[in-house]
């Protein structure tokens, strides 16, 4: 399976973000709209739960609704609030050696996925990371040496919050320590139940639980795959087998403390690899971010793409993603 990836760069919204969103806004919009326009809040109704939670970045939300053209339902996606639900897989992993590092596998369907990795300057703060919903982020790091990851929490209860992609896209432009950004994960409500990793350049990281229905958790968890404290659903567990991956990386993790590439490498590899694209769980890329340096990368089975704040590329490659056997077409 091929997978067209594009690096861009743009310093404040322009026309770059503006071009971005006339290409995708069609397949977003058929998604937001899937279970009616009636089922998601009134544009009065966005703008006033983005303002009550996450006021700093109020101007640029404004700034993409100009650029996407301003109407009415485009403004009431980009705001995040109350999203039709979406599941994902993923698993993540705080490396425990002397560079600051954070793995991460993003499984999820290719049809429904940007392949994009977003690098902005907005408000005059440098953030990169990969995009969801062409401004939220499933994971990233920003300048002050501050790094997030998501996973899905497990559990099938959707409420009043937000998508988490915007959240993380505000603890980035917001936040500059894993404390502050805990804080915030803590504080603002999300439509479903997510696991979020958070480290710093100073190596201090957790991972809150967030629920739409009860009080985060904040822990001191260097491992999250797809459930919280316990299973919850037993169904996803056993379909995207979540307590054997968290057993595997935490064996690695306790065990001994191997060296990080060979650390990395087990994320390309079973259990934690997943080829199950025909149930919308398979590996659609591994992430490693290095806050500290402000490096990352994305990597796959052979190949590697690294980014960096000094130096970014824009340029696009076309990715192959293995596919299991019984998708393959023959030879």
């Amino acid at each position: 399976m091929q997978i067209a990836w594009r690096a861009i760069s743009e310093t404040t919204p322009g026309p770059i973000w503006a071009g971005l969103f006339a290409q995708y806004w069609p397949a977003y919009r058929r998604w937001f709209l899937s279970e009616g326009a009636d089922a998601r809040p009134t544009y009065l109704e966005c703008r006033t739960a983005l303002q009550q939670h996450m006021p700093e970045i109020m101007p640029l939300y404004e700034a993409l609704c100009d650029l996407a053209g301003g109407g009415d339902l485009s403004s009431r996606f980009l705001s995040f609030y109350r999203p039709p639900p979406y599941l994902s897989g993923c698993s993540q992993a705080i490396w425990p050696g002397k560079e600051p590092v954070i793995v991460r596998n993003y499984d999820y369907n290719p049809l429904a996925f940007d392949a994009i990795f977003l690098n902005t300057g907005w408000h005059g703060r440098r953030v990169m990371g990969s995009s969801d919903g062409l401004w939220g982020l499933v994971d990233g790091m920003n300048d002050a040496g501050l790094a997030v990851s998501l996973t899905f929490g497990g559990r099938r209860i959707v409420g009043d919050g937000f998508g988490v992609p915007l959240i993380l896209r505000y603890v980035l432009q917001t936040c500059e320590t894993a404390a502050e950004a805990s804080d915030v994960l803590a504080r603002i409500p999300t439509h479903m139940s997510y696991n979020v990793t958070v480290l710093d350049r100073k190596r201090r990281f957790a991972t809150v639980y967030m629920a739409p229905d009860r009080p985060a958790i904040v822990s001191h968890n260097a491992v999250a795959t797809n459930h919280q404290e316990r299973v919850e659903w037993e169904a996803h567990a056993r379909m995207t087998a979540t307590v054997e991956r968290e057993r595997f990386l935490l064996q690695r993790l306790t065990l001994h403390v191997e060296p990080e590439e060979k650390f990395i490498g087990a994320f390309l590899k079973p259990p934690i690899y997943s080829t199950a694209f025909d149930r919308g769980f398979g590996t659609l890329y591994t992430a490693v971010y290095r806050p500290r340096k402000g490096e990352a990368e994305l990597r796959w089975p052979g190949a590697r793409w690294p980014m960096r704040f000094n130096g970014f590329v824009d340029e696009t490659r076309s990715i192959h993603v293995p596919a299991p056997v019984a998708q393959q077409k023959p030879a």
